[in-house]
């Protein structure tokens, strides 16, 4: 038996922050441009696989993953 099977619907736990910053995230956006609360939030999400950061000339840059609810 597969572990798709087995797991009909998987989701990621998101507090109500966490979804209002990952909606507002649309295209690729510098770190800096978030204010220290929601770069700390963002870091979350990172680490739940939900963003990605991307360096690029020495600037940190967010991107949104593919995620399907």
């Amino acid at each position: 038996m597969r572990f798709n099977e087995l797991i009909s619907k998987f989701t990621i736990a998101l507090t109500n922050e966490e979804c209002a910053l990952l909606d507002k995230i649309t295209d690729l956006a510098p770190l800096t441009a978030y204010t220290e609360r929601d770069q700390f939030v963002i870091e979350n999400l990172v680490r739940k696989s939900l963003l990605s950061k991307v360096n690029k000339d020495g600037t940190t840059l967010i991107r949104k993953n593919e995620y399907k609810t």
